[in-house]
């Protein structure tokens, strides 16, 4: 079990709701989100075991263990009734009046369908707060499974998770040397790979001429990495600005700078948990 991390997102969620009153709802949600979420990591691997297993490149949504995951769905869908906004609470209440088999049809086509969704309402044919729901009861079992897969070396840099094929969530920026090195994180595992710095993740445009960075003063560690080909953007963290910041939760924080991209005409990559 790694509850470390976890205690971490916890911790830097509360830390960042207290700082930023503007989004402190939706990082307590996630706070919440994220207790939840690290009792079903500790579940699910006291079930299948800490050995680490050679996985295709890729292929890790090739699996798939109802067995293990649907007992543990009341459970979850309790946690989101209880702490999450009205209507995603009443999507809870009403999943949990359902059966095991609407629960199968529910995760499993969400779980098959990652790389595209949650990217707009109606992208997997799912209702978008059930989509919410999966994603974040399937993440920790997809962490699971990439903290549990051997690494191998990858000869390129891929756009997409090489784990999980899932799209990023964010990018990093970690010091190295004198300057800084560019990796991404998935939506889905949250597995980090290395990517070029001045590329577009979603076209692979080069041009640094169409790639368009923002910064806000009040989050100088955060910049939107937009792309004038495909009029896409990723959020990217630099923890050489600030080593304390945890990119899946300083993404969370920073809505303005969401706000900001979507008036000059940019669509996000991939929305987060909180739908943004």
């Amino acid at each position: 079990m790694k509850p470390a991390k976890w205690d971490a997102r916890i911790r830097r969620a509360e830390d960042l709701a207290s700082s930023h009153p503007f989004a402190s709802e939706g990082l307590l949600f996630y706070r919440a989100v994220a207790t939840a979420q690290k009792q079903l990591y500790a579940r699910i691997e006291a079930a299948s075991g800490a050995e680490m297993q050679a996985r295709p490149q890729g292929k890790l949504r090739d699996e798939f263990d109802s067995s293990l995951l649907l007992p543990l769905f009341p459970f979850f869908l309790s946690r989101i009734e209880e702490d999450a906004p009205a209507p995603l609470a009443q999507a809870a209440r009403e999943l949990g009046a359902g059966n095991a088999s609407r629960w199968q049809d529910l995760l499993l086509g969400f779980w098959q369908d990652a790389p595209d969704a949650p990217e707009e309402d109606g992208a997997t044919g799912l209702d978008s707060a059930e989509e919410l729901i999966a994603w974040t009861f399937l993440q920790p079992y997809a962490e699971y499974l990439a903290d549990h897969t051997r690494q191998y070396p990858i000869h390129a840099t891929p756009s997409h998770c090489p784990v999980c094929g899932t799209k990023p969530q964010v990018g990093v920026l970690r010091p190295e040397g004198d300057g800084a090195k560019r990796s991404l994180i998935c939506a889905l595992c949250a597995h980090e790979w290395d990517y070029r710095r001045v590329v577009c993740p979603s076209c692979g445009e080069e041009n640094p001429h169409k790639l368009a960075v923002y910064t806000a003063e009040e989050f100088g560690h955060v910049r939107v990495e937009a792309c004038d080909s495909c009029h896409s953007y990723i959020k990217t963290v630099d923890l050489s600005k600030n080593g304390l910041a945890l990119p899946v939760v300083d993404e969370l924080a920073t809505i303005p700078l969401n706000l900001w991209a979507t008036e000059h005409g940019y669509t996000k990559l991939q929305t987060n948990l909180l739908g943004i």
